[in-house]
């Protein structure tokens, strides 16, 4: 895995060997990117990765220009390679990671807010739809503030009912959910 664009281009980024990390393809990345090119100008933003993994989205985010990234992420063993690549970058001034479930972050009453967060939970865990609703509710996000959750085809009917929309965009057997703060 790499990063794609801007400062950190072409750096490599780690990951765990554990069956509990599905990586976003180099691909799927770089389309993801695209779409939120219409809706998220990175420059100066405050940006959250749930289910971070490696931190391959955040890292993306922070390489084209993201002041902040925030990653949630609670296996250690998967949060230590994460933290691996966050100073392999030296951008450990720029990023937090949270020891916990997406789920209890969601929760959290004091928290930070965010124009952009991105969710990539395991295709087949569905705390997602919670952790949706609560990051909503609980004004996660700034105001035009988007909400990305990249999920599994084989998940689309119970991801459209919790959601409440179809996705904007299929990669492969994954499906995009984007949400707009306004």
């Amino acid at each position: 895995m790499r990063i794609i664009a801007g400062e950190y281009r072409g750096r490599t980024i780690k990951f765990p060997k554990s069956k509990l990390v599905r990586p976003t393809t180099d691909k799927n990345k770089e389309a993801i990117f695209n779409m939120l090119r219409q809706h998220v100008y990175f420059d100066g933003i405050k940006m959250c990765d749930i289910y971070a993994g490696s931190g391959s989205l955040g890292l993306e985010s922070l390489s084209r220009g993201a002041d902040m990234v925030h990653f949630v992420e609670k296996d250690f063993k998967v949060q230590k390679m994460l933290n691996e690549n966050i100073v392999s970058l030296d951008a450990s001034e720029y990023c937090r990671i949270f020891n916990m479930e997406a789920l209890r972050f969601s929760k959290l009453v004091e928290h930070d807010k965010y124009d952009l967060i991105i969710a990539d939970p395991p295709f087949f865990n569905n705390d997602i739809h919670e952790a949706y609703k609560n990051i909503l509710e609980n004004d996660f996000l700034t105001k035009d503030g988007v909400f990305l959750i990249e999920r599994s085809i084989q998940t689309k009917k119970i991801d459209e009912e919790a959601f409440g929309q179809e996705a904007k965009k299929r990669l492969g057997d994954s499906l995009i959910y984007i949400f707009i703060n306004d």
